[in-house]
C-alpha cells in the first residue's frame, strides 16, 4: 500500500536552500549529478527534454525529480539561461567520504541572463550587459555592466522612453530594480522583454567604493550600489576585474531609437533576426573577440564629435597606406585571445591551465603588434602605442610554471612544469622511481617464479597487488606472498615491501596534486595583480582590430573617406551605394546614385513605382552617415556630409505584437518620435506615410507631416510616397524638392532604371508591378478597366458636385437657405485658391457635399 513521503533530512536541507532562491532553478548536487525536485523538476524536464522521474515512487505523493550529469551540466544551464531563466548552483561544501551524517551544501553562484559569461562561439563577439534602473522624480539613474569584460557605465536619463531606448540599444537581457519600483519597471519590461529582477542593496564583504571614485552625484552612486550589490549576492566571488564606473551621456553619440536600428538592420536582418544581412555582418573583419565587441559598440553608438571622427579616419588611412604592415598586424591579431574575458576568469577563479597558455600566447604577440604599427611611422598611433604594455614578466611566469598542453581540470595534477618548484620535483621523483621499482619488481618476480603472465596491478580499493592466474597459482612456493583476494580466474597477493612502496607512491601522488593546485592558485593570483593593466591593453587591441577591419573592408569594396563637418548642413554624395545590398547583389549589379541636398534643401520628396529602389536609396543615406560617424570609409565615389545628432525612420510595415500595436499604430508611433524630437541636425527617413489608413486620411496626414517637418523640425528628410498629389508642394515649400526613381515602359512592360532623377514621377505604375509579380493577365486587364472607371468617375463626380452645389445655392433665397448652405457659400467666397493644392480642393468639396446633404 502506498505510503506518504516523509520529509527526509536531505529534503529539509533542499527546501531550506530553495526558499532562498524562489525565482531560480536550484541545481542541487548529489554525487555526480545535479538534481531538481518538485516544480523545478517538472518545468526543467519539459524545457530541457529530459526524463522526469520521482523519489519514493510507492508513496501517495512521490516527489517529482530529474537530473543532469555534473560534467555535462554546462549545456543544460546555458539552455535555461538562453530561455530567460536563472539557475542557482548548489554544491557539496564537504567531502562526503570524510563527513558523518548530512553533507553541508550551499549555493555557490546564481547564473542569470545578465551575468552569464559566454566563452565561445558567436556569443564571444557580443557584450552581455546587465542594467540597473532607478526612478528619482522625473529622472532615471541608469547603470550597466558586462561581467565578462568588467566594463561599468552610469548615466542619468530624462524619461522612461530614454530608458527603453538605452536598454534596447544595449541588447540587455536582464534589468535590476528596487522592489518598490515594480510599477514603472513592469512597463519597461513589457516594452523591452528583459528579465525583471527585484533587489535591495545589501552589505557585502568586498569593498566597492573604488568603483565610484569619479562619480559625484548621489543618484548615480545609488544605482551603482544597486547593480554591484546584485552582482556580489548572485556571483559570490571576487569582482576585482570590474573597472571603476565611467559616466557617459547618450547625447555624446548619434542617437537611434529601436525603430531606426531595426529598420536599418544595423546588427540583425529584419527577415530572420540573424547577423547575416546586417551592416555589422558586412563590416566585421575583426580578428579577435574583443575587436568584434568593440565594432558592435561603435556601430550602436557612432560619434558626433568631428575631431574624434577624423582621428579614427586618419588611422584607417594610415593602415590603408601601409598594406604590408597591415598584413603583419592581422597575422599577429589572429593569435590574440580574448584578454578581457581571460582577466574576468582570473578574477572569478574560473581560469584553467589552457586559459593561461592563451594569455601567454596573446601577450607574446604584443611586440609584433607594436612593431607593425611603428613601421607606419605615423605619429597618430603614439597614444595607443604607449598603452600597449608588453608585460614580459607575465609571459616569463607562465612560461616557467605551466606546461604547454595542460589538462582542463586544475585539481588532478600534470599542470605545473618540472623545475618550477623543488618540493613538487621531489614528489614526482618519488612517484617515477616508485613506479620504476614496481615495473622492475614485476619483471623480477616473473623470472623468479617462472610465471610469464604474472603482473602487478592497482585499484583504488586494494592498492597495488600481484596477480597470478589460478592455473599458475600452484606453481608459487608456499608462503612467498600474502593472499589478498580470490577471483574467479585469478589470485591476488601482496608483500610488505610492495605495500611500503605503495604508501610512498600514493602519498607522493596525493601531495603532488595538492601542491600543484596550490602552486597554480599562486600563479593565478600573481596574474590577478595585473588585471587593470591587461584590461587597458585589451581595450587598445580591440580598437586597433576595429580600425584594421575598417581598412580591410574599405580596400575590398573601394570605399572612400568622406568629408564630415559639424558646421555644414549640406549633403553631397556622388555615386553612393547601399553597402549590404551591394554585397548581396554584387557591385556590377547595383546601380549607384547621387544624393544632393544643399543647406536650404531640407526635404526630398521621392516618388516612383514599388520595387524601384526608393527604400534602398533612403536606407543607403542613413547607413553611409552611420559608417562615416563611426570613422569608417563609405561606399561612394566622393562625399561630404554633415554630422547628424539623431536618425529617425519610418520604413516598412510591421505589427508590434509584443506591445499589442497594429501596423498603423506602429507607423504613427515611429513618425511621432521624429516629429517630437528631431532637430535641424537630424536625419529623417519616412517611407509611405499614411498607407495604413483610408486614402484621404493618409494623404491628409502625409501632407500635414511634410508641412510640420518643413516648418518645425527642419531636419534633413527623405520622404517617399505614392501620393502624387503631394508633389505640388514643391511650389509652396521652399525647402522641398521632388525627385523620382526612373522607370520606362517598353512594349507594355515596365523597366526599372533604379536611378534617382529630378522632378516628380508621372504615375505610380502599380499595375505594372502587379504584373511583374506574376498575377494573371486577365486580372491585370480587369484592374486596368476598373482603374479607368475610378479615375474617370472621380473626375466627373468632382465636376458634377461643384456644379450641382453651385446651382442649388442659386435657386433659393437667403430666407429659405439653411445654415449649412450659408456656411458653404461663405467658405466658397473666402477660400484662397492660390494657396491650396488640388488635393485640398478635392477634400474641401467632399466636406461641402456632406454639409449640404444634412437635413435642416
Amino acid at each position: 500500500m502506498p505510503q506518504k513521503t516523509k520529509q527526509t533530512p536531505m529534503m529539509e536541507q533542499y527546501f531550506s536552500i530553495k526558499d532562498q532562491y524562489p525565482d531560480a532553478f536550484l541545481f542541487y548536487r548529489l554525487g555526480d549529478f545535479y538534481e531538481l525536485f518538485h516544480d523545478d523538476a517538472i518545468k526543467a524536464a519539459k524545457l530541457l527534454e529530459i526524463t522526469l522521474t520521482s523519489r519514493n515512487k510507492n508513496a501517495d505523493d512521490p516527489i517529482p525529480m530529474c537530473g543532469v550529469p555534473y560534467h555535462s551540466a554546462k549545456e543544460y544551464i546555458r539552455t535555461l539561461i538562453s530561455m530567460g531563466y536563472k539557475v542557482a548552483i548548489c554544491e557539496q561544501m564537504e567531502d562526503p567520504k570524510a563527513t558523518k551524517g548530512m553533507v553541508k551544501r550551499d549555493v555557490v553562484q546564481v547564473l542569470t541572463p545578465g551575468t552569464y559569461m559566454a566563452d565561445s562561439g558567436n556569443e564571444s563577439k557580443s557584450n552581455n550587459y546587465l542594467v540597473a534602473v532607478q526612478q528619482q522624480g522625473t529622472q532615471f539613474p541608469f547603470s550597466y555592466v558586462d561581467i565578462g569584460t568588467g566594463e561599468l557605465r552610469v548615466t542619468v536619463l530624462d524619461n522612461v522612453d530614454a530608458v527603453i531606448t538605452e536598454i534596447q540599444s544595449l541588447s540587455s537581457k536582464e534589468m535590476i530594480v528596487y522592489k518598490v519600483e515594480s510599477d514603472i519597471a513592469s512597463y519597461i519590461q513589457k516594452r523591452t522583454g528583459v528579465l525583471l529582477s527585484e533587489h535591495d542593496p545589501q552589505k557585502t564583504e568586498e569593498d566597492f567604493t573604488h568603483l565610484k571614485t569619479t562619480i559625484v552625484d548621489e543618484e548615480s552612486k545609488a544605482v551603482l550600489d544597486l547593480l554591484v550589490s546584485y552582482l556580489s549576492v548572485t556571483q559570490k566571488r571576487s569582482l576585482s576585474h570590474i573597472q571603476p564606473a565611467v559616466r557617459y551621456e547618450p547625447d555624446q553619440y548619434l542617437k537611434m531609437d529601436t525603430y531606426a536600428r531595426r529598420n536599418l538592420e544595423l546588427t540583425a536582418s529584419i527577415r530572420n533576426q540573424q547577423k547575416a544581412g546586417s551592416l555589422l555582418w558586412l563590416l566585421d573583419r575583426t580578428k579577435t573577440a574583443m575587436g568584434g565587441r568593440k565594432l558592435k559598440q561603435w556601430l550602436e553608438k557612432p560619434l558626433i564629435n568631428e575631431a574624434a571622427i577624423k582621428a579614427r579616419q586618419d588611422k584607417v588611412s594610415s593602415l590603408l597606406n601601409h598594406y604590408f604592415e597591415r598584413m603583419d598586424l592581422n597575422d599577429s591579431l589572429s593569435s590574440v585571445y580574448d584578454l578581457e574575458r581571460l582577466v574576468a576568469k582570473v578574477s572569478f577563479g574560473n581560469v584553467n591551465g589552457r586559459d593561461m597558455i592563451q594569455l601567454k600566447t596573446s601577450l607574446s604577440q604584443i611586440p609584433l603588434l607594436k612593431q607593425a604599427i611603428e613601421a607606419t611611422e605615423d605619429g597618430i598611433w603614439n597614444r595607443m602605442l604607449r598603452d600597449m604594455n608588453e608585460v614580459p614578466e607575465l609571459i616569463e611566469l607562465i612560461e616557467r610554471s605551466i606546461v604547454e598542453d595542460p589538462p582542463l581540470q586544475i585539481t588532478e595534477g600534470n599542470i605545473i612544469k618540472d623545475g618550477y618548484h623543488e618540493k613538487l620535483d621531489e614528489y614526482r621523483d618519488a612517484m617515477r622511481h616508485g613506479k620504476q621499482w614496481i615495473a622492475a619488481l614485476q619483471q623480477a618476480e616473473r623470472e623468479n617464479t617462472g610465471i610469464k603472465t604474472l603482473k602487478i596491478g592497482y585499484n583504488r580499493v586494494f592498492g597495488y597487488y600481484i596477480e597470478v592466474s589460478k592455473a599458475n597459482a600452484a606453481l608459487l612456493p608456499e608462503g612467498r606472498y600474502d593472499r589478498k583476494q580470490t577471483l574467479a580466474n585469478a589470485e591476488r597477493f601482496i608483500t610488505p615491501e610492495l605495500k611500503e612502496k605503495e604508501r610512498i607512491i600514493l602519498e607522493a601522488e596525493e601531495k603532488s596534486a595538492t601542491l600543484e593546485y596550490d602552486l597554480f592558485i599562486q600563479v593565478r593570483d600573481q596574474i590577478k595583480a595585473y588585471s587593470e593593466e591587461l584590461q587597458r591593453l585589451a581595450r587598445v587591441i580591440a580598437e586597433v582590430d576595429v580600425l584594421q577591419s575598417f581598412a580591410q573592408i574599405s580596400e575590398e569594396k573601394h570605399y572612400v573617406r568622406p568629408t564630415v563637418s559639424a558646421d555644414s548642413r549640406s549633403i553631397h554624395i556622388e555615386e553612393g551605394r547601399h553597402p549590404v545590398v551591394e554585397e548581396v547583389l554584387g557591385k556590377d549589379q547595383f546601380i549607384a546614385n547621387h544624393i544632393e541636398m544643399e543647406e536650404d534643401n531640407d526635404i526630398l520628396l521621392i516618388t516612383g513605382p514599388n520595387m524601384s529602389g526608393k527604400s534602398t536609396y533612403m536606407r543607403q543615406l542613413a547607413l553611409i552617415a552611420i559608417m562615416a560617424q563611426m570613422g569608417c570609409f563609405i561606399p561612394a565615389e566622393r562625399a561630404s556630409l554633415p554630422i547628424f545628432d539623431q536618425i529617425f525612420t519610418r520604413i516598412g510595415a510591421a505589427d508590434d505584437l509584443f506591445s499589442g500595436q497594429s501596423t498603423f499604430m506602429v507607423e504613427m508611433v515611429e513618425t511621432n518620435q521624429a516629429l517630437q524630437f528631431a532637430t535641424e541636425r537630424s536625419l529623417i527617413l519616412f517611407d509611405e506615410i499614411g498607407r495604413g489608413t483610408a486614402t484621404y486620411d493618409g494623404m491628409a496626414l502625409a501632407e500635414a507631416i511634410l508641412r510640420h517637418l518643413h516648418q518645425a523640425n527642419k531636419g534633413k528628410t527623405l520622404f517617399s510616397t505614392h501620393y502624387h498629389e503631394l508633389t505640388v508642394l514643391e511650389e509652396e515649400l521652399s525647402g522641398l524638392s521632388n525627385v523620382h526613381v526612373g522607370a520606362i515602359e517598353q512594349d507594355g512592360e515596365l523597366v526599372f532604371l533604379h536611378k534617382i532623377m529630378k522632378g516628380p514621377a508621372d504615375k505610380s505604375y502599380g499595375l505594372h508591378v502587379a504584373k511583374l509579380a506574376g498575377m494573371p493577365d486577365s486580372l491585370i486587364q480587369q484592374a486596368k478597366e476598373i482603374l479607368h472607371r475610378l479615375e474617370t468617375g472621380a473626375k466627373k463626380e468632382v465636376i458634377h458636385q461643384v456644379a450641382e452645389d453651385t446651382e442649388q445655392i442659386s435657386l433659393f433665397g437667403d430666407e429659405d437657405f439653411d445654415l449649412n448652405g450659408k456656411q458653404v457659400l461663405n467658405e466658397v467666397k473666402e477660400i484662397p485658391l492660390e494657396n491650396r493644392t488640388p488635393m485640398d480642393i478635392f477634400t474641401q468639396v467632399h466636406a461641402w457635399k456632406q454639409m449640404l446633404n444634412k437635413k435642416k
